[in-house]
């Protein structure tokens, strides 16, 4: 069943047959087997459906058994007409004489079924002007019951006894064939009749299936089902409108979008997982069009890019009828329970079910945190037993006698190989090779590698750890981080594999030795286990919108301290599956100066992907505030300015989307603008930003409405977007990795931000120089600064220039495989607020539905 099963969802195979009888020492439901095969691909007609349809006539929507099928064919190459001769066939089965009833029936004969039960065999035999026999019985048809003139079809294979054959027997078939042939017009030979006939209507049912499956797919072009979205004003609150669209189930998705059913991993009716198998089955398939979309420097409340990108999804797909993937990031509970509420969109313009896209999903996070915090007990533990024992008592219990025998693991080997020592012999090695390989000799004070926690805990901010009686002593001070801004979910996000994502594992640098040398998860020998730990979060999650297009919700590192975009391979996978002339539309978080160059600079740069066109976010709100506006501030109703026609200071703030669009530029990729309206947007204001747009150089701007209409709000962002992605691309980096740290940290500020320098400062300056030494010098940079202002400083609104960015230090994500200075004073474990959003949130007993959320 289960192979079965691989290969009705094959869209390689065109056709297969389930060979009977079943051969197996146990019994086996042959009718369970057979009603398995898929109907459009049971070339050998047996399964109940197409029985059922032969039965009614259909036999243009069916196939039909190949035995009859040839039968009929043999029939026809006689010349003689079918319609109203009188048919008699002997046997009922299923294989041939039951179908071979309905053939000649609904070839206009006469028919009558004869079998073991009939009294006056003979009798009907003799009325037949065609002659078919499945009965299974050698010879029982006599000659001198033929009618003269008769078409005889013998389909019976048995075996008698035959003293002149090498074997003892020899094949008859149901007819007396030497008498039979001398009354008959056209008679099969047993063997060589029937046989060949039947092998050749497999073939060509075979062939009829691809063609059939080529009319109804076309190659590239989904066939798809949209949900129809019942419009409501006011529009409701975004989990009533969630809650009342019922999604399709995931697995039809799946179907719809060319997955395989073993490439799926169910989680429930409504998210799946999809097997990297996936992009190596579709590694010849042309990628599609690659869209991201960032946004201006938003206010604190956000302004709508992950919105945006349903709407332009749902427009692209359920309206314009493209193939289009959306590519999220999974949100992370702390932020969801404390400050945001959640992240699927908003609106009518969401992935759903929202309660699961914003909980657990399907608990990638969870895994990171289990990995980061047994790289976390690594160390400490590592570091209190070498403070603790000799290296001969190390050396025994990292290499111990197993039934006698000492082994060095795999990845004690490649920790001797780094050494330089070449053995492999745990008795060879010498007093000072083994103190090398049992000591990290890690300096408590170069730890990078803090404990994390997905949940927004202020006073996780700064810890001691080791204060048990047990740890002897061995105490320090360390911090909580919150999960998604632990390397290894950066390095979820970049990985394009599972090799590549243990190999970035493996690099990851935690601390350094009092020799200054780089300590990784390698040399902690944890590699493996933290492998093993994320073997299901690679995978990317499978969700919907509402409107019913699909989504890939998968990895979500920091926007500051990582580079704050889902994951390659989600990308990747995407590419694929929507064709060439498909759309794979991504997000990058915050600003265009961060989410936006780190998308191009760091994650193009390790995927090979080359985006076709930027969607850039822009709200009146936004450009009001840099135009000088009073402060946004979450949970505060909005002052005047931004509730009132106010052009002038709207101007004055299209400062900062001029110098967005030119930051995208600088790559060399076209930008369309989305004017994401409000309800407190006059035209004016509106028809302003999108004149003012274009002037700086957007290759269109549009006002888009999808929050309250859906894909319809966006259809006019969905056709530039198109547009847009048939102009010819000259993609580019902003700087060659070459360059030394200081140079690509120059260019990135004074390019994208307006900075006219950059200023060090001591702990920064030694960084550049401990990483130059170690070898890291020539990884891309990934800059931790304030999403509020293109500056360090997030009251500097609107496009500010000349000022000096400080650089307070810089850290390694060695794995990640990028550097991250840090500009200004951010934390990176964020605080619950006075009245964080879990106040509003419930379950409902009786229902099990979640309230509230959000």
């Amino acid at each position: 069943l289960k192979c079965i099963a691989s290969l009705n969802g094959d869209p390689a195979v065109h056709g297969f047959i389930v060979q009977l009888p079943l051969d197996s020492n146990k019994p086996i439901n042959t009718e369970k087997i057979t009603n398995a095969v898929a109907p459009e691909k049971d070339v050998d007609g047996l399964s109940s459906i197409n029985a059922g349809k032969l039965s009614r006539g259909d036999l243009g929507d069916c196939f039909i058994p190949c035995t009859p099928k040839g039968c009929m064919e043999l029939i026809r190459q006689t010349g003689v007409q079918v319609a109203g001769k009188r048919a008699v066939v002997i046997g009922r089965s299923r294989i041939v004489g039951a179908p071979m009833h309905d053939l000649l029936l609904w070839s206009h004969a006469t028919v009558t079924t004869c079998h073991s039960k009939t009294s006056t065999l003979a009798e009907e035999v003799s009325k037949a002007d065609i002659l078919v026999v499945a009965a299974g019985k050698a010879e029982m048809v006599k000659g001198e019951w033929i009618k003269p003139g008769a078409i005889v079809i013998d389909c019976g294979i048995n075996h008698v006894p035959d003293s002149t054959k090498a074997s003892g027997k020899r094949v008859v078939g149901d007819v007396a064939y030497s008498t039979a042939k001398e009354k008959a017009s056209f008679i099969t030979p047993v063997p060589g009749g029937v046989g060949p006939m039947t092998v050749a209507m497999l073939m060509q049912s075979t062939v009829e299936s691809a063609q059939r499956f080529l009319e109804k797919f076309q190659p590239g072009k989904w066939n798809i089902q949209y949900n129809q979205l019942t419009l409501k004003m006011p529009v409701p609150s975004d989990i009533e409108i969630s809650q009342s669209c019922i999604p399709k189930p995931i697995d039809q998705v799946a179907k719809e979008i060319g997955l395989l059913p073993d490439e799926l991993e169910l989680y429930g009716q409504t998210k799946a997982k999809v097997h990297l198998s996936t992009l190596k089955r579709l590694k010849n398939q042309p990628d599609g069009k690659y869209v991201v979309v960032t946004g201006i420097t938003p206010t604190p409340l956000g302004e709508g890019k992950s919105t945006t990108t349903v709407g332009l999804v749902q427009a692209l797909g359920a309206h314009l009828h493209q193939n289009v993937f959306a590519c999220v990031r999974q949100p992370s509970q702390g932020p969801t329970f404390g400050i945001k509420g959640g992240a699927a969109g908003g609106g009518y313009c969401q992935v759903i079910p929202m309660e699961e896209f914003n909980l657990h999903l399907t608990g990638d996070i969870h895994a990171i945190t289990a990995a980061n915090n047994l790289v976390a007990a690594a160390i400490d533990a590592r570091m209190f037993h070498e403070l603790t024992q000799t290296d001969e008592a190390l050396y025994t219990r990292l290499v111990p006698s197993v039934s006698g025998v000492r082994k060095f693991s795999d990845i004690q080997v490649r920790r001797l190989q780094k050494l330089g020592i070449n053995k492999t012999d745990p008795k060879a090695l010498t007093k000072e090779e083994i103190k090398l390989f049992v000591r990290l000799d890690i300096d408590p004070g170069t730890i990078t590698w803090q404990r994390v926690v997905d949940t927004n805990d202020r006073f996780l901010r700064k810890i001691t750890i080791g204060q048990s009686p047990t740890e002897k002593g061995f105490s320090r001070t360390a911090q909580f981080d919150i999960t998604v801004s632990s390397e290894i979910m950066a390095v979820l996000a970049l990985s394009d594999g599972l090799d590549d994502m243990k190999k970035r594992l493996g690099r990851m640098v935690v601390a350094s030795s009092k020799r200054g040398e780089p300590v990784t998860a390698d040399d902690l020998g944890v590699t493996g286990a933290l492998a093993v730990l994320m073997k299901d979060a690679i995978k990317p999650n499978l969700m919907q919108t509402l409107e019913g297009t699909p989504v890939f919700v998968h990895a979500g590192p920091f926007a500051n301290i990582a580079h704050g975009n889902s994951s390659v391979l989600a990308d990747k996978i995407a590419l694929k599956l929507v064709g060439k002339e498909g759309f794979v539309v991504t997000e990058a978080g915050f600003g265009a100066d961060i989410g936006m160059e780190k998308f191009f600079n760091i994650k193009c740069r390790y995927s090979g992907l080359r985006p076709h066109v930027v969607v850039l976010v822009a709200t009146v709100r936004a450009l009001k505030m840099h135009g000088g506006g009073p402060a946004v501030t979450a949970g505060v109703p909005l002052p005047r300015e931004y509730t009132e026609e106010n052009l002038q200071l709207l101007a004055k703030g299209c400062s900062n989307l001029n110098k967005q669009i030119q930051n995208a530029q600088m790559f060399g990729v076209p930008v369309v603008v989305a004017v994401n309206a409000f309800k407190t947007d006059t035209k004016a204001e509106l028809d302003l930003v999108v004149k003012l747009a274009k002037e700086a150089g957007a290759f269109d701007a549009v006002e888009c409405t999808h929050w309250a209409e859906g894909g319809k709000g966006a259809l006019a962002l969905a056709q530039a977007v198109q547009r847009a992605s048939q102009t010819p691309s000259n993609f580019r980096f902003l700087y060659n990795v070459e360059l030394p740290v200081i140079d690509k940290i120059r260019l990135i500020a004074q390019k994208i931000y307006g900075a006219s320098d950059i200023e060090l400062l001591p702990e920064a300056q030694q960084k550049v120089a401990l990483y130059t030494k170690q070898g890291f010098g020539n990884l891309p940079i990934c800059m931790a600064k304030t999403h509020l202002s293109l500056s360090h400083d997030p009251e500097k609104k609107g496009a500010p220039t000349g000022f000096i960015l400080p650089i307070r230090d810089i850290r390694a994500s060695v794995g990640a495989g990028f550097l991250y200075p840090l500009v200004g004073t951010m934390s990176t474990m964020p605080g619950l607020p006075t009245r964080p959003c879990f106040y509003d949130i419930d379950l409902d007993p009786v229902s099990g539905e979640v309230n509230g959320l959000f």
